[in-house]
Formats: structure tokens, sequence, C-alpha cells
């Protein structure tokens, strides 16, 4: 195909699920879908999350595993150039990360080449196709937190750096024009409700449960879905394949779609399927081209049948759901469930349910046990959309992790609904920055804040204001950055830790040290915005000295969903029987009332 036509007619990208440390397998894997598509290639993969970028056993240690479940991967052998992907490669953060590395790159940047990391939050353009994506899971009780997480981590930071901030899915919801896709570790909450829902409760039945309390999935994700509205949504995290429509009316409310699959889904699409047997697919599923399991769509190429073939070196691993691995939470309990993976906050929903106690008595109580706040009266984040955002029908799909007879792979050629810079006149689709994320990294550049967990987030100043704001930025990135030929993001990547070797020790005691990445002093030079990642060699030596923090006792009940419905179930609980100790301390003769000091 001539490449000026291939570029006119769209982008070929795979899709993969959980990344996990198998790059060999999964770039084999593409290879091998593209030959029996009769394609040369894709433009682009993209990788859902957990995708594990080890540089040496001493990242391993910051990764959120059991010891036993640390494996290096074959990352390695890509950052030091042994190894180059074969295609351009971008992924958002999950739960299971080399965390110390992604740090270096919080705006984004190479991990090896070829291979780049959206960041906490981003917006790229490859060949004129908008892409946003999001990192991280919803923990309810650190969403308005800052990102305090510094090394050396404490094993509280082991587990929150990668859970998503309000401040990045803020940045997110400025955004005005369309996006093409959108990309999330976690599923958006809610999305199973636009699918065959029944179908995900025979593969997974512990999510019924949780879809009925309203907590399955990542609540910022949705904010973000809804607010920017693009033509494919792409996530993992939950090791399954699952495909849903969520349409909208004029009235900004989301429906599900019952229309055809034919009807929504433009794109050319082909699946890399298990030898497993499908689900039957019900006649009221909400199905998609994305999901043709069973029979490909009338008039399109026949989806790509058959399975991976194990390769014994490059995906046979240890399945790291961490089921059967013992965690002790706060209150001491051994539980064999992972908090982090799949095992979405059983039994409390986003706001905890409604105490007895009487206000006057609920008055006398520390501020720990106070009423949560109200929903805001502004109403649901990042509603009501700019007009500029006109696409209605949004087809999501998560994918499974790579591994022999699991659904993770989907091929698709995507038409271009962006405005690009160069539909027809280069055979090699551009990577570019996004001039509008640009102006808004400008504006949001000065609320980041590091290393101080009692620091808080600026307050959320509007959407109005914001704009005015980001607008006078559009204008500085227009005359600094896009007229000066600059959007194309340079190929920059530099070896910063010490590179694994074979026969090294996968598993040590010492931990990583933090870095300065020039990618990061690169690209704040560009935008124009001071680098807060910068460190000199004595404030770091300091922080090591200085050791880890103290754990801190998870004393909020919080939004509840992924973990935060414990504790909001113990406030509950403490709330009445504090009550009525107050009560009883007020009404028996010769006592004073208990002050709430």
């Amino acid at each position: 195909m001539n490449p000026a036509l291939q570029e006119a007619q769209g982008l070929r990208i795979a899709v993969e699920g959980c990344g996990h440390g198998t790059l060999d397998a999964i770039y084999a894997s593409v290879g091998n879908a593209c030959e029996a598509r009769g394609w040369d290639g894709v433009d682009l993969l993209i990788i859902g999350g957990d995708f594990q970028s080890v540089r040496n056993a001493s990242d391993l240690t910051v990764m959120s595993c059991p010891v036993k479940y640390r494996e290096i991967g074959d990352f390695y052998s890509y950052y030091s150039g042994a190894t180059k992907a074969p295609y351009l490669t971008i992924f958002v953060g999950g739960n299971h990360e080399a965390s110390s590395h992604l740090w270096e790159l919080f705006y984004g940047g190479w991990v090896a080449p070829n291979i780049y990391y959206m960041g906490a939050a981003n917006v790229v353009r490859v060949g004129g196709v908008r892409i946003a994506g999001m990192s991280g899971i919803w923990k309810g009780y650190n969403f308005n937190k800052t990102h305090h997480e510094r090394l050396p981590y404490s094993q509280d930071d082991v587990k929150s750096i990668y859970h998503v901030r309000e401040i990045d899915t803020r940045k997110l919801l400025q955004l005005r024009t369309q996006v093409d896709i959108g990309i999330s570790h976690d599923w958006p909450r809610a999305i199973e409700k636009s699918g065959n829902a029944k179908a995900l409760w025979r593969m997974k039945p512990d999510f019924e449960q949780e879809s009925k309390d309203g907590t399955l999935g990542n609540q910022a994700a949705t904010f973000v879905m809804d607010r920017l509205r693009p033509p494919y949504w792409f996530s993992a995290h939950m090791h399954c394949k699952f495909a849903a429509t969520k349409t909208y009316d004029d009235d900004d409310a989301p429906k599900s779609n019952n229309l055809p699959a034919t009807a929504l889904a433009p794109a050319v699409v082909a699946t890399i399927q298990s030898a497993a047997p499908t689900i039957t697919h019900n006649s009221d599923e909400i199905d998609l081209d994305m999901d043709d399991d069973d029979t490909p769509a009338p008039a399109q190429p026949t989806a790509t049948n058959g399975t991976v073939p194990k390769n014994q070196d490059e995906i046979s691993l240890d399945d790291d759901d961490e089921d059967n691995e013992p965690e002790t939470p706060i209150n001491g309990t051994s539980t064999s469930k992972n908090k982090d993976e799949i095992d979405l906050d059983y039994g409390a929903a986003d706001v905890p349910p409604q105490s007895s106690v009487p206000s006057d008595l609920r008055a006398q109580l520390p501020a720990a046990f106070a009423r949560p706040a109200a929903p805001s009266a502004r109403g649901q984040p990042g509603q009501p959309i700019p007009p500029e955002i006109t696409n209605k029908v949004v087809r999501f799909l998560a994918l499974d992790k790579c591994l022999p007879g699991r659904k993770f792979l989907q091929l698709l050629e995507i038409p271009r609904t962006s405005s690009g810079r160069d539909l027809t006149s280069h055979p090699k689709v551009k990577f570019e920055y996004d001039p509008e994320w640009l102006a808004i990294t400008r504006v949001f550049a000065s609320h980041i804040t590091l290393g101080d967990k009692n620091a808080r987030a600026p307050n959320d100043i509007g959407e109005a204001n914001y704009r005015t704001l980001i607008e006078k930025e559009q204008v500085w990135v227009e005359e600094n950055i896009v007229k000066s030929g600059k959007l194309e993001i340079p190929e920059n990547f530099v070896l910063t830790a010490p590179i694994f070797e074979v026969g090294m020790p996968e598993i040590v005691n010492e931990g990583p040290v933090e870095y300065n990445n020039p990618q990061m002093q690169d690209f704040c030079d560009l935008v124009g915005i001071e680098n807060k990642f910068f460190s000199t060699e004595e404030e770091r030596a300091e922080r090591m000295n200085n050791g880890p923090p103290p754990p801190e006792p998870r004393r909020d009940g919080g939004f509840g969903g992924r973990g935060g419905g414990r504790v909001a179930e113990m406030s509950t609980t403490l709330v009445p029987f504090l009550a009525l100790l107050l009560w009883l301390a007020s009404v028996l003769p010769g006592t004073e009332p208990l002050s709430a000091t």
C-alpha cells in the first residue's frame, strides 16, 4: 500500500492489555497478527499499563507485588539498547510498575528507545490522531492528595504512588476539543453497565456485587471519559476482555447503546483470540466490531483466529494476580485477596451509609468522624461539555494480559477525526506534543507539589477561570513551540539507572536511588516551566539518610471504592458507639458533657 494513501485512510494500531514485563512475547504476537492480516506492521502499539519498566533489581523493590512474584522481565534488554522495539509503543502506568523509573518522567518520556510513557496524565498526537492517557488506579482516600511520594519510599508510598490524583484529573477535564482515543489502566466506573454485564459476571463473579454497590472501576476515568467522549477508550487491569458502547444524548446523559455494532464502529479490526471456548453472544449484547470473537462483521476482513504459541522464555510466567499471597491490612487481619489488582472494595459505595446519630451528638465528635462532604452543587466534574467536543458514542474495550489462551491483543485501523499536520506528507507517522495540552501544562505547572504529605493541592478555581488562563498560554505555545517547529517529540532517551545483566540476582534488598532525567529538563525548558523534579546530590543524599516516612494510619472513609470501604465501614460502626457514650455522659447525674477536644 502506498504509504501516503495509508496515512490518509487511517492509523494502524495494536492494543494490548497488561504488559507485565513480557515485551518479547507482546511484540511477537503483534507481528503474527499483522502477518495474518496482510499488514507489514502497525504504526502504534498501545499497552494498557502494568508495563513494568524494570531497569534493574533495585527497581523491583518498589514495584507493588509480593517478593515471590518479583521477576526482572525482559524490559532491561530494551532499556540497554540490546533490543529495540519494532513499533512505536506508548503506555500508561498501572499498579504494578517500576515506580522509581516512571517518577522521573512525570510529564511523559521515553523509558527506552521507541517506548514512551504517557506520564501521570497526557495528550499526544500520533499521525494526527489525538490520544489522551491517564495512569494509575482509583483509591478514593488518596484522590485529593498531592504527589507526596519521593524516594526512599515507605511501604505506604509503594502502594499510593500509583493512585490517580485529582490534580491530574483536573488537568484532563480542562480539554475543550475532541480527542480520538482515551487510555486508562483501570476501567471507567460503571462502564460495565454499557456492555454485556451478564457475560462479565460469568467471567468475574465478584464484579456483580461491586457493580451494584457502585464501586467497580475508576471514578476519575469516568469523569474524563464523560468529558472527552473519545470514539475509542482502552483499558486493562481486570485481566479479561470486555467491550461496551457508551452513548450520550443531547442532555449529556450517558446511555447504553443498543445499535448494531456494524453501525457503530467504522474501524477495521482484528482480534487475537484464545483457544478456550468463547462466551456465547446474547442477542441483547451490546457488541462492537472490536469484540467479534465469533463472527466477523459483514464486509470486514476476517478476524485473525488462533492462539499465541507458548514460549517458555517469553510468556510462561507466574500469574501475578497475587490471589494467594496473604497481605496484612491496617487492622492486622490477614486476607488472601490482592487489594490493588481486582478486589475492588467490597461493601462500600462512594458515600458511606447514613448514620442514625443525632446531629447535636455528632457535633461533639472529633473531626475524623464528621460526615463526608456533600457532592458539589456544580455537579459532575467536567460537565457540561464544550461545544467543540461533538462525539456521542464511545467504544470501550478492555483486554487481558499476555498469556497463552488469553484475549490480550487487538488490531484496528482508526480514521483520523482530529486535524493532523501530516496526513499525506510523510511515510512515517509523526509523534507530537499536543498544543492544547502544553498550554494546560503551563497553567498547572505551579500546582504540582512533590514530597510533602501535609501539602494540599490548590483549590479548583472553576473551568471558566482556567479557560482564560489556558487561552493565554495557548498563544504562548503557538508562538514559541508550534511556529518554531518544535511540536515533534524528540528522540532524546538517555540511560539514568544501571542496567541489569544476565546472571545478576533478581531479588535484592537495596532500593533504587533518585535520578535527574535529562528528558524532564528538556521538556520543562521547552514548555517554559520550572523542573520541580530536579534535585541536587546533597538533597537526594539527605532524603536517603532520613529514610522513608513513617507509616500513616488510614483514618478517613474517603470516597470508598478500591480500598476505601473498610475504613468507611469502621467509621459508621464507631460513630454510633461513641455517640452513645457522649449521650450517656450528658444525661447521667453529676456529669458534664464531654468535649470533642
